[in-house]
């Protein structure tokens, strides 16, 4: 199994956020222990932007277990198409192509994706499998 990881579950984990870290924390170990978690390029960039140097931010993602995974040219050309779609039916520009291309290359290069961002990745990569850590108010027990 290969699931694609969202820059929103690692920055939970790398900057161990009181809400969200620990749910992010187990939905990702239990990814890992079912097979890859590729970041792609953007995730990477994403994730490195919030360490001192590239070298640490290589380090904390290889300590994890993620593996850097290269934007493939029928990837870039599918989110091109979606950010397309998603300005003609009148989006206001706050999601950036970097969204897109997370979300294609999940589409394309992996089996799903782990993202805290499913309602988005649904509504443009409908086929797309998302997995979502569970809610931090559904973590503390309740339902």
């Amino acid at each position: 199994m290969i699931t694609a990881v969202d820059t929103n579950v690692l920055l939970d984990v790398f900057t161990a956020d009181p809400t969200f870290g620990p749910a992010s924390r187990d939905c990702l170990s239990g990814c890992l222990a079912a097979g890859t978690v590729l970041a792609c390029a953007v995730v990477w960039a994403e994730t490195s932007a919030c360490f001192p140097e590239p070298e640490s931010a290589e380090a904390a993602l290889t300590t994890l277990g993620a593996a850097f995974s290269p934007l493939e040219r029928r990837s870039a050309d599918w989110a091109g198409a979606a950010w397309r779609s998603y300005r003609t039916r009148g989006g206001s520009g706050q999601r950036m192509v970097a969204d897109f291309l997370i979300g294609a290359h999940a589409s394309l290069q992996a089996d799903r994706l782990l993202t805290r961002d499913r309602g988005f990745y649904r509504s443009y990569f409908p086929d797309l499998t998302v997995v979502e850590p569970p809610p931090a108010d559904l973590e503390a027990g309740d339902t």
